[in-house]
Order: structure tokens, then C-alpha cells, then sequence
């Protein structure tokens, strides 16, 4: 069944100055806490130091190809297949053990093995995933399948996103890498002018088709901290009253990628693709569910469009606000080995939690699905 219609067209816009609009100088840029290329030490990293064991999964250490340069994105049409998905879960979850982690966001999981899902299993997978927002899978052996495995799992989700500014293991630009390397101590540093280092996002949302189902594994991490935050964007939508949820409908926000370019650039980064800048509703329809969530953020949402400056800050400061302190709409997620954690990028935001600050490494991979173009249906009362 086709995605019903927008309220409101979204559109991607390209090299428009007008729309670059500037982060605060009190917002914090989320890439602070990947160490980058000026931090990275590739013998660190395979031999160890002194207080510091060498990489579980060097095949995985990232390299950032500067010389490497992509073509802007094209329109895709995604496919959503948790509409095909039985609800009952017969081929996800039988034999499994799920436990709610809150009574409205995350699940734990024991006893299914991703890899081997059948396509029935994925199906159900996707629509797990929309309903409890963010699912973590113990004892998986993702990490440890060749890389182009994994991504062949991942890829039935929907086209692989190759991140623009992001390391990546050597020969495979879609894994997303989220590195702090051995004996990294930045974090003391940080906390000299900062109080806290949480940073709500939802990922790479200055694209025209921003990533749906999302794949994140641990390779390495320290022995306590480094987890992970979770908001259901679905249920603070909810929570606002219905006046409220009125006056939202219709409105569009501007996502832009160029701070996130600027940011790369300046700590050494690479930018692979051309930033871009797209607009997206305020409030979107998840295909599958039918829910309504919010879809804006501190990191990538820059104005409301129609709105004057202190207008749109107005509004967006109270979203963000609104998100930031639910806490009875988010969950925590603490990583383990063999884990990987499955959220809907659509209907969830999320936080890494800078924490720890020994030395201690920090290694994921990140497997990113692009899906439909954001859309809203009408407002119901």
C-alpha cells in the first residue's frame, strides 16, 4: 500500500545560503565524542598500550578516505516491510525471551539469532522494531560474520546509507563507525566547560530519505558507561495536547548537514558528499504503524519554514525541551558483548552517554537503512 499523501510536500534543498542556519553556541555537535582522524592511532589500536588491550575486531578500525568523493543521493522508493509482518511474531519470536524495558519504549531479547532470520523473520523484525521503537539483541554474532554479511542482512531494510564525513572499516563505505580509541582521555577535557553530554538526535535527518530500521553492534566498550539514550518521538507527540498537535500539522523545518561537514572539516575530518539541506513535516506518519511522531531535533533541525527566527526558536525550544525531559518516554539501553541494539530511526531519538574518561575504548558499527521520504497525514482529533 502506498504511503498516503503529505499535508505538505518535502522537498531537498541544495547550496541555498539562506537556509544554512547557524547551531547555537550552546548546542553541543555530537561528533565531539568520535575521536576522528588527528585522534586516531592505528598502532594503539592493533598492538594495544600500556593500559589498554589492542582492538577485538581490527577489521572493523576505521579508515577516512578523503580522496574518495560521492555523488548526491538520488530518490529511491523504499519498500516497508513491516506491512507484510504477522503481529503475532511466530517466526521472530518463538522460543525467544522479550522484556520490556519501559512500559512504552525498548525491549531485551534472548534467544533469536538476527543473521539467521528468514525473510518472514525480518518482516516481523521491522514491525517489532516500529512498535517498541528500539529492541536490544543479546548474544548476537553480527560482529563476528565478514563485513559484506553483515551488510547483506542489513541491506533487506532498505538501501545502505553511506555516511559523508564518518570513518569506515577499508572497503566498506556503508558501515557507519563510532570510535573513541585507546587511551582517549578527551572526555576530562570536555567536562571542564560542559556539565553533561547528552545530545538528542535522530540520525542523519538532513537527508531527503532519512534511515529507517537501524543496526548498531558493539565491537568494543569500556567495562561500565558508554550507554545509550532513548526517546519515543510517537508518544511525546501524544502527550501534547490536541490544539497543540493541530497547530504542528502542516508545518515543515529545515534539516541541514552543513554544520556536521564544518565540524568534520575542522577537526580533520573528510566530507565525502556535498552537504545538503532538506524539509521535513514536523509531525510524519510511520508506513507500518500508522503512528504519528515528532521529527525534529537539536542537531540536524535548524528553522521552521514561514516562521521568523524567534518564532521558529520559540516553538522548536519547547519540542526539543519536551523531548529532552520525558523521561517517562525514554529508556536507557547499557551495551554488552554480542550486543545489537535495533531502533526506528523514524519515531525515536537518541544520546550517546560520554561517561568514563580511563582510556578506555570505544567501538561500534552502525548499519543504516534509508526509507521513505518523511510524510504526515491528515490531523484527527
Amino acid at each position: 500500500m502506498a504511503p498516503a499523501p503529505a499535508v505538505v510536500e518535502t522537498t531537498t534543498l541544495t547550496h541555498n545560503p539562506a537556509l544554512r542556519e547557524p547551531v547555537s553556541a550552546n548546542t553541543i555537535y555530537k561528533e565531539v565524542y568520535i575521536g576522528g582522524p588527528k585522534a586516531f592511532s592505528k598502532d594503539a589500536e592493533l598492538k594495544g598500550t600500556g593500559k589498554q588491550p589492542p582492538a577485538k575486531y581490527p577489521n572493523y578500525l576505521p579508515v577516512w578516505d578523503a580522496e574518495k568523493k560521492y555523488a548526491p543521493l538520488q530518490p529511491f522508493t523504499h519498500y516497508e516491510h513491516g506491512k507484510d509482518a504477522d503481529p503475532s511474531f511466530p517466526n521472530l519470536l518463538a522460543g525467544a525471551q522479550i522484556v520490556d524495558l519501559t512500559a512504552n519504549i525498548g525491549a531485551e531479547v534472548r534467544g533469536v539469532q538476527l543473521s539467521k532470520l528468514t525473510q518472514k523473520g525480518k518482516d516481523e523484525l521491522a514491525l517489532l522494531v516500529a512498535q517498541k521503537k528500539v529492541v536490544a539483541f543479546r548474544d548476537q554474532d553480527l560482529a563476528d560474520l565478514p563485513i559484506q554479511e553483515a551488510l547483506d542482512f542489513g541491506g533487506y531494510f532498505g538501501r545502505h546509507h553511506i555516511h559523508p564525513t564518518s570513518g569506515a572499516p577499508a572497503g566498506y563505505p556503508e558501515i557507519h563507525l563510532v570510535h573513541r580509541g585507546a587511551d582517549d582521555t578527551t572526555a576530562r577535557d570536555f567536562y571542564q566547560d560542559r556539565t553533561n553530554s547528552i545530545t538528542w538526535h535522530s540520525d542523519v535527518t538532513y537527508e531527503n530519505q532519512p534511515p529507517g530500521t537501524t543496526f548498531l553492534y558493539l565491537l568494543d566498550g569500556p567495562a561500565a558507561g558508554g550507554d545509550t539514550l532513548f526517546a519515543n518521538q510517537a508518544e511525546a507527540y501524544r502527550r501534547l495536547s490536541p490544539e497543540f498537535k493541530k497547530r504542528l500539522h502542516g508545518l515543515t523545518a529545515i534539516h541541514s548537514a552543513h554544520e556536521q561537514a564544518n565540524n568534520s572539516q575542522s577537526r580533520g575530518g573528510v566530507v565525502r558528499r556535498e552537504p545538503v539541506t532538506s524539509v521535513h513535516p514536523i509531525v510524519r506518519t510511520h508506513p507500518a504503524t500508522g503512528e504519528k511522531a515528532l521529527f525534529v531535533n537539536p542537531q540536524f533541525t535548524r528553522r521552521i519554514v514561514g516562521f521568523k527566527k524567534e518564532e521558529s526558536d520559540y516553538l522548536l525550544n519547547f519540542l526539543y525541551d519536551h523531548i529532552a525531559k520525558g523521561q517517562d518516554f525514554q529508556t536507557r539501553v547499557k551495551w554488552a558483548p554480542g550486543t545489537v541494539v535495533v531502533w526506528d530511526n523514524r519515531v525515536t531519538a537518541h544520546s550517546a552517554i560520554l561517561d568514563w574518561d580511563d582510556g578506555q575504548r570505544r567501538h561500534l558499527a552502525r548499519i543504516t537503512p534509508q526509507a521513505e521520504r518523511p510524510y504526515e497525514t491528515p490531523f484527527e482529533e
